[in-house]
């Protein structure tokens, strides 16, 4: 098994990116539940022939389609390490809490965060989100809406930009609050949330006599990679004593790059950050992460006693407080393992010079657009994302998206930039050559040629 996966990261080109699944492959998967022992020989080769070669390819050079990392085989080796101890994050005495009280630390350290700030590994920037909305509406409620919840109307508002991920508006109904909560605030000519509407719209609300609680800005939005103005907003935010949030599901880890460190001033002001390992870290799915900068605040969101959570001095109950008293999972995976491993063996700085590489590889395929003349692009390219279409109607720019993931050449995606469709390109892959750029570029040709 370990050898046929080394075998398959290297030699990922020889691959389609993706490919169409038989519909007999599909079939495979409709068979009953097994009740006798099967042989573990027969099962391997069933995922090498009919799982492995129809996954979405995210690990191929060629895959642009969404913000999707590419892995390592060091994340790869730690997960099995990792899935081997098979310990519980959850809490208690043991050095796999210290290794995520370790990546906490590092994780302070490179948004400027004090040593006051918790933080905590979870699936994705989406849970990050979400826990990042209940420590808010704990700052603005206090804690006792823990037991009250929400069933008087407190008025609470939140704003985000118009492109701002679906995650955010997701999160303020999970908690209780409701998507009608959140104002989504118009944009500049650079895809950035407007700093001026931010402020007309909160006036509005506190006008109405409604209750401003939060703001979510965005860094590399999921369209086109913008990044909000950070530090303009977070002065409002002081202004206002409202909290500020940063969704930076993968723009955040651009503080580990010196040319996209200075795009992200104001971040440091943040009260909450969220952000993923799993994207421009290369960490292999999931590893996102939560910072609160209050971490009093954060933990009295969410620690509950209760008799078989007792804490001690000594023993297995020692080790207090522990990572489920920030958060609502109490069985958490040991997603910690496989990110201090790619920190310790690549180091922030190499880690750093392949996310340059990614946006350099934007701009190079920005390039490569405004010299044909059957291209055109579509917004401005702040990041790693970059949108642009075929000269010709939407459907012919969707059938060529479609034809590229088919052909297994390339995987874009696509958006709507201004109500027209574009081709979406988000370079995460540190795998990522000119020459994937290249083929990409060519095969938007042909193919829009032929069509």
């Amino acid at each position: 098994m370990l050898d046929d996966m080394l075998d398959y990261t290297e030699y990922l080109r020889n691959r389609p990116v993706w490919q169409p699944i038989p519909q007999e492959v599909r079939d495979l998967f409709q068979k009953p539940m097994p009740i006798k022992s099967g042989d573990m020989a027969e099962i391997h080769a069933m995922f090498m022939q009919n799982v492995l070669p129809y996954a979405i390819g995210n690990a191929h050079p060629g895959f642009m389609g969404w913000v999707h990392g590419g892995g390592t085989p060091v994340g790869m080796m730690a997960e099995m390490l990792s899935a081997g101890l098979n310990a519980n994050l959850g809490g208690r005495d043991q050095i796999p809490v210290e290794v995520e009280r370790q990546m906490l630390r590092w994780v302070r350290e490179i948004f400027a965060f004090p040593d006051t700030a918790s933080g905590l590994f979870v699936t994705g920037t989406s849970m990050a989100n979400f826990i990042s909305v209940l420590v808010a509406r704990t700052a603005a409620l206090g804690t006792a809406v823990r037991e009250t919840g929400l069933y008087l109307e407190h008025g609470l508002v939140a704003y985000a930009s118009a492109s701002a991920h679906v995650s955010i508006a997701q999160a303020l109904d999970m908690a209780g609050l409701g998507t009608s909560a959140l104002r989504k605030v118009a944009l500049d000519e650079n895809f950035r949330m407007d700093v001026n509407a931010l402020e007309a719209a909160i006036r509005r609300d506190l006008e109405a006599g409604l209750r401003p609680f939060m703001i979510a800005a965005t860094a590399g939005s999921v369209d086109v990679g913008a990044i909000d103005p950070i530090d303009e907003i977070a002065e409002l935010a002081k202004r206002y004593q409202l909290w500020l949030h940063v969704d930076g599901a993968y723009g955040a880890l651009g503080m580990l790059s010196e040319e996209i460190r200075p795009m992200l001033k104001g971040m440091e002001r943040a009260d909450s950050i969220a952000f993923d390992f799993h994207k421009w870290g290369q960490v292999p799915y999931d590893a996102g992460f939560v910072l609160v900068k209050d971490g009093e605040l954060h933990r009295s969101t969410f620690a509950s006693p209760a008799a078989y959570l007792q804490r001690e001095t000594r023993g297995m109950a020692a080790g207090s407080p522990w990572p489920c008293d920030f958060g609502p999972d109490l069985s958490r995976s040991f997603r910690a393992l496989k990110t201090w491993f790619t920190l310790e063996v690549y180091g922030t700085e190499k880690l750093g010079r392949s996310i340059s590489n990614t946006c350099a590889l934007a701009q190079y395929l920005k390039q490569c657009i405004e010299a044909s003349p059957m291209l055109e692009l579509m917004a401005p390219v702040a990041l790693n994302i970059v949108c642009f279409r075929y000269r010709g109607d939407d459907k012919i720019n969707a059938d060529i998206v479609v034809g590229l993931q088919e052909s297994g050449i390339a995987a874009p995606s696509t958006t709507k930039i201004n109500g027209r469709l574009a081709i979406r390109a988000a370079i995460v892959n540190h795998r990522t050559e000119r020459r994937d750029v290249d083929a990409l570029v060519n095969a938007v040709i042909e193919l829009g040629g032929k069509l």
